[in-house]
């Protein structure tokens, strides 16, 4: 899951979660995926020469309050080229209740930005280029107005002062949010479970 796996994320990070108390579903669950690695022992990530060049890109999601502490979950991934591989993934429970969905994704963002900035200076030094804009995809677009201007009005004015950071980092130019439909967002497999349907789209089109 870790390494060429991202299919594995958000089944792996929700099963961890139960690790010090664990059910009989559970059990379950884990031997259902345990049958979905057999039969998938060829899936991989592969990498070829792009023929478009390279460009860091990324996608970011999130659901809202599905965990049993009504937690959302954060997914976000990023790739180097239009049809290559990812190149990093995550899914993870926020440390806050959310109380919308715009709020989700709006902490959701925050996350990937900082992935953003981490993944920056490496690809600077691969392509030997100043850093770009980098393109984070979303399907919230309440979530990008309020990260593009995150004003202290009713609806964020409680949100923690640590995920307003996003504002700055858009007018500094280091990355620009853009809507992506959810039926297109791949951050979408990284949030919550997905039909074979969608996840083989993913899998042949995104590389």
């Amino acid at each position: 899951m870790t390494a060429t796996r991202p299919d594995l994320c958000f089944v792996v990070t929700k099963l961890s979660q139960y690790m010090s108390k664990p059910t009989v579903n559970h059990l379950g669950l884990a031997k259902h995926v345990l049958r979905y690695v057999k039969g998938t022992l060829d899936y991989g990530l592969k990498f070829g020469k792009s023929e478009a060049g390279l460009k860091l890109t990324g996608y970011c999601d999130s659901d809202w309050g599905s965990a049993g502490d009504r937690h959302s979950i954060t997914g976000y991934c990023f790739k180097m080229s239009t049809h290559g591989p990812l190149i990093s993934w995550k899914s993870k429970k926020q440390r806050v209740v959310a109380l919308s969905t715009c709020e989700a994704e709006y902490v959701a963002i925050s996350h990937a930005v900082q992935e953003c900035n981490f993944l920056a200076q490496p690809y600077a030094d691969i392509t030997e280029c100043q850093r770009d804009t980098i393109i984070l995809f979303v399907d919230n677009q309440g979530a990008i107005a309020l990260s593009k201007n995150p004003v202290y009005h009713q609806r964020s004015m409680h949100i923690d002062i640590r995920y307003h950071f996003i504002k700055s980092q858009i007018e500094n130019g280091s990355v620009k949010l853009v809507y992506v439909p959810s039926d297109e967002n791949v951050a979408d497999m990284f949030t919550k479970p997905l039909s074979k349907g969608t996840l083989c789209k993913f899998s042949t089109i995104r590389g």
